[in-house]
């Protein structure tokens, strides 16, 4: 399946992860295990027994939660579409089902956060994904973990009887078909927990030929082993951008859910390099936020949020819709390219004068600063032995004049080339 223009547009995305265990301030799913994912750290997480982690669940009411502000806030921050976790690791069901109890159905907060929530992301124009685990840590067909368990087994997991694990497949088909058939227009079903079990034991392409079934223009990413329509590296820039489609998904601080004990943030400032340089490589941006127990927002990630947001209403044309520049293109720093426009993100100031090399130069029509819109002042330097006319579109120095910063999060220049020559600059450049 080719990927459809809005996800490859779309630059950016929010990730939402929660259930009944952030009541407890601990990471959602691995804590179960008795596994840490903070880098170093075991406690509290690696002390909390099944029977613990689970016993929030009964007394889980976020009435704090808003999901129409929460979309109004990812829609300002500029994100095109938000990742839901229906289902994490742990088997808590976010959302009305008929094929557990284990739900937010019996909880005493009862409405279901997920028709809510869809209903308000759509309300604000944007695309709408689930977060769905493959593996089901609570389930007794998969089967459930138990404290006998640890640790973590990484390797030798347990498998039920056949009958037993013809159950447990017949409980996620039935899941996703109320997700897909209950919940409007699914736009992206974001898998997860795929590594315990082989592409054949998860019935993986009977699963997409379901999935196609009910919702064709859903698009799966690769945690459906051999399934996915695009890749999804997590928490670490590749050095190489994976082939095809992709996505990075990152956390605000070390954690996925809420840890009030987890203050180790990214800077609002980090995050937009991160963004600027997952376009400039041909990705998407998935930024995580946490909600805590009561349904409230972490003011931290909510001010991440909104600088952010403030700095794409400035700079998003660089970025939404856009594209990696050629890789002919010579420059220390994320660079991407929308129509006739080169964009240059500067990672690094201040600087005086900026040299990019490899550009059209006699394409070149002016250049300017985003967010000011400043004209700056340009000078062109061809190799001399290239300067004669061998070269119909002559690749050069471009010496850009670069004021002091504007204070923006990151500052950006664009490069317009001229409709002249355009054919050529879009293929050459």
């Amino acid at each position: 399946m080719s990927i459809p223009d809005w996800f490859g547009e779309a630059a950016f995305g929010l990730f939402v992860h929660w259930d009944h265990a952030s009541q407890q301030g601990v990471e959602i799913g691995w804590p179960l295990v008795g596994h840490s994912i903070l880098p170093g750290r075991t406690e509290p997480e690696a002390d909390i027994t099944v029977a613990q982690y689970q016993s929030t669940a009964p007394t889980f009411d976020p009435h704090h939660w808003d999901p129409r502000a929460v979309a109004r806030l990812a829609r300002a921050a500029g994100a095109r579409y938000v990742v839901f976790t229906v289902r994490h690791h742990a088997g808590y069901s976010m959302y009305h089902t008929e094929h557990s109890d284990f739900s937010i159905a019996a909880s005493p907060y009862g409405r279901d956060i997920t028709r809510e929530f869809f209903d308000a992301l759509r309300a604000e124009g944007l695309r709408v994904g689930v977060y769905y685990s493959l593996l089901d840590w609570n389930h007794p067909d998969y089967p459930a973990f138990t404290d006998a368990d640890r640790p973590y087994p990484h390797d030798r997991y347990r498998r039920p009887s056949p009958e037993r694990w013809a159950r447990y497949i017949d409980y996620v088909k039935g899941q996703l078909t109320e997700l897909l058939t209950r919940y409007g227009t699914i736009d992206l079903l974001w898998f997860d927990g795929e590594w315990e079990r082989t592409a054949e034991e998860w019935h993986a392409a009977e699963l997409r030929e379901l999935i196609k079934s009910l919702q064709p223009e859903v698009i799966i990413n690769d945690r459906l082993p051999g399934q996915g329509d695009y890749a999804t590296p997590e928490q670490g820039m590749p050095r190489r951008p994976p082939g095809g489609p992709w996505e990075l998904c990152l956390t605000m601080s070390d954690s996925w859910a809420y840890r009030p004990d987890d203050l180790d943030y990214k800077s609002p400032r980090l995050l937009a390099g991160y963004l600027s340089e997952v376009v400039s490589r041909g990705g998407n941006l998935l930024l995580n936020i946490g909600p805590r127990g009561d349904g409230s927002l972490v003011p931290t990630e909510v001010a991440v949020l909104k600088r952010l947001g403030a700095w794409l209403a400035s700079h998003g044309e660089s970025l939404f819709g856009a594209g990696p520049a050629s890789e002919r293109l010579d420059f220390h720093g994320p660079a991407t390219q929308h129509g006739d426009t080169i964009y240059l993100h500067l990672l690094l100031q201040p600087q005086d004068l900026l040299v990019v090399r490899n550009v059209p130069i006699g394409s070149v029509a002016g250049v300017r600063m985003l967010g000011t819109e400043q004209p700056l002042e340009y000078s062109v330097n061809e190799e001399v032995h290239k300067a004669n006319g061998a070269e119909d579109e002559p690749l050069g120095e471009l010496l850009i004049t670069v004021p002091p910063p504007t204070g923006a999060l990151i500052d950006v220049i664009a490069i317009e080339l001229s409709n002249s020559r355009k054919d050529e600059s879009r293929a050459g450049l």
